[in-house]
């Protein structure tokens, strides 16, 4: 559905035609006028009058329509097509939430295409039309400041994934809590919202790069103002502390899940020492048990009076000397 349609004229929101050709037309004819328009979720049929209008490329549009897209940027003949992932990190559940947001920019017009709940587009809206000196350089300032907003939020999500890390790390080296059977279900799940997150920032770079002028030659991408490439350009910085601030995360999970494996694997041979330690001490009362239940007629000391006190001290002796020395060896 079109949840925002609006007229942009010298920075300003203005009253206009309804009509979308109507629109675009009277903004082509003034300069620094635009038409911005906002869509969620579109269906085919609501999608094909701006397609019409606006004349997008075909492909374009069956990517905005499918969504489920890696972040890309598209040159077309009458068109630019920019797909952004914006993300969201939910603490108390450990989940990482993407949606997507498609960009079209062309002459005299914006049509941004959200799916998903995580969105910054009423915001940047909002921010926009309260600054209208940045709103007066056109769809270029509207592109530039979605791709500012999504990427700023990269850098919240990727502190707020760093402090879990932290608690995690805590617990895997917890005397009490590093052994737990759910800690490395954790740490698994951990690393794949840190994935889905890469998946979002990742396939970013080289769009951003692009826009900053970072391609042959610093070749302009059409549609895009020449003197925006500094602020696209301080934008791709962002993006690049965030894909490090990833790369580090995901190194670090791994480094963490070895540990909590490391560990496991000492725990599991101090148990099997404890466990021989203790067998080794049961062995030596249990074989002369079974030597004197044998049902010979001629075994010594049976007729001896003392002798069941002396071999109930001696197996008491032994199993002390047995115990100080595991205990000695630190097995017990």
């Amino acid at each position: 559905m079109i949840v925002d349609c609006a007229i942009y004229r010298d920075g300003r929101r203005a009253e206009g035609p309804q009509d979308l050709s109507d629109a675009l037309g009277l903004c082509r004819l003034q300069d620094g006028a635009f038409v911005w328009i906002g869509l969620y979720e579109p269906t085919e049929d609501e999608f094909e009058r701006v397609t019409r209008d606006f004349g997008l490329h075909p492909l374009a549009v069956e990517d905005a329509l499918n969504a489920h897209q890696r972040p890309k940027l598209e040159v077309y003949d009458d068109s630019l097509f920019v797909v952004l992932k914006p993300v969201g990190y939910e603490p108390r559940s450990d989940v990482v939430t993407s949606g997507e947001v498609m960009v079209f920019i062309g002459d005299s017009f914006v049509v941004t295409v959200r799916h998903g709940e995580e969105s910054p587009l009423s915001d940047v809206r909002t921010r926009l039309e309260h600054e209208p000196e940045m709103l007066r350089h056109g769809p270029t300032a509207v592109l530039y400041t979605i791709a500012d907003a999504v990427v700023d939020h990269y850098l919240d999500v990727a502190r707020e994934l760093g402090t879990d890390l932290e608690e995690l790390e805590t617990e895997v080296f917890s005397p009490s809590a590093g052994g737990s059977r759910n800690t490395a279900s954790r740490i698994y799940g951990f690393k794949r919202q840190v994935l889905e997150f890469r998946r979002a920032t990742g396939p970013l770079a080289q769009p951003l790069a692009k826009l900053a002028g970072s391609g042959p030659a610093g070749a302009r991408v059409p549609f895009v103002q020449g003197e925006a490439q500094p602020f696209f350009r301080d934008v791709s910085d962002h993006l690049t502390r965030v894909n490090e601030s990833v790369e580090g995360l995901d190194r670090l999970v791994s480094d963490v899940l070895s540990a909590h494996l490391a560990q496991m694997s000492v725990r599991q041979n101090d148990d099997m020492r404890k466990i021989s330690a203790w067998a080794a001490m049961a062995a030596v009362p249990t074989m002369v048990a079974g030597i004197y239940g044998m049902n010979f007629t001629h075994m010594p000391e049976l007729d001896w009076v003392g002798s069941y006190p002396a071999l109930i001290a001696a197996l008491v002796v032994v199993e002390v000397l047995l115990y100080r020395l595991f205990k000695r060896r630190g097995w017990l």
